[in-house]
């Protein structure tokens, strides 16, 4: 593994992108792009990272422009998909490659699925973990409950008894493995304080961002009963490339009837259920990883 950044520019100016880069490349593999979910950060795939560049894969982790070692912006009103998509599309020039594989959590899918969705794309593959072409308005609240709003915490067990409660959907982990994710997302400010690696000025859609006001308002919702949703259906039209959804069995985040959707779109799509989580599954089970791997293998 190898920790870099890169610089990404916005209306502030240039802002740093950290990333961990694992295994090594080579001129037959395609790199793959592993971007988490909203409030987390790249560490999150240090164990599939791990065992993908086992088997000889070249990845890349990025931690999204205010999380992780990446800079926070002056403004909260510049965390807008069009930010993380330039972003993004910086980190897959460095890679040197003309195609990528996309693996996103949450809102890591978000973005894989609107850089797919462009014209002459370079994701090859695309795996979406739990998040679909739609989000329910109750699993939006939900994630708005905690989003932005992490509290300092005077000891390490505080904080990981913090993230184990608001995480505790993503299955069963190891207390090894609790203990990687803790480390991996706070930081010690002063000798009783900790926080977490993410700008509290985060929040589920800025306004500012024209992507996502064409996400939250289509008058058709109201029809469909489903005037708060994110809805990125016309985006997923667009997606002609191999696609795979993995959805937690329990998630309000992604629901089986937005998959039969996505699937019945592009009949192509692929669809797993992990058993026994919600949102979002951790990736960190081995099963889960050699799932993954064997599907990016495919010819």
């Amino acid at each position: 593994m190898k920790q870099d950044y890169y610089l990404g520019i916005s209306e502030e100016g240039f802002h740093r992108v950290a990333y961990t880069e694992w295994g090594k490349p080579n001129n037959t593999d395609i790199p793959i792009i592993c971007v988490h979910g909203l409030t987390r950060n790249g560490r999150d795939f240090d164990e599939l990272a791990s065992h993908f560049s086992y088997l000889g894969s070249h990845l890349y982790c990025p931690d999204i422009v205010g999380r992780g070692e990446s800079d926070w912006l002056k403004n909260p009103l510049h965390y807008t998909f069009e930010q993380y998509i330039a972003d993004m599309n910086t980190l897959i020039a460095r890679t040197g490659a003309k195609q990528v594989d996309w693996i996103g959590t949450s809102l890591g899918g978000l973005i894989g699925m609107m850089m797919a969705s462009m014209p002459k794309s370079p994701i090859r593959r695309l795996i979406l973990n739990d998040v679909g072409a739609q989000i329910p308005v109750r699993g939006i609240s939900r994630l708005s409950k905690y989003a932005g709003r992490d509290p300092d915490f005077s000891t390490y067990e505080e904080a990981k008894e913090y993230l184990q409660a608001i995480h505790a959907e993503v299955g069963h982990l190891s207390d090894k493995q609790w203990d990687k994710i803790t480390r991996n997302s706070i930081r010690q400010v002063a000798p009783n304080k900790y926080i977490t690696k993410i700008d509290h000025g985060i929040k589920i859609s800025p306004t500012k961002s024209k992507i996502a006001w064409n996400m939250l308002l289509h008058p058709h919702k109201a029809f469909e009963g489903t005037l708060f949703d994110v809805d990125l259906w016309s985006t997923w039209r667009k997606i002609t490339c191999p696609s795979l959804i993995l959805h937690g069995e329990y998630s309000d985040i992604l629901v089986p009837s937005i998959i039969q959707k996505m699937q019945k779109i592009h009949p192509g799509t692929e669809s797993v259920t992990i058993p026994g989580v919600g949102h979002a599954p951790s990736l960190m089970d081995l099963e889960q990883q050699q799932l993954i791997y064997d599907w990016l293998m495919k010819s």
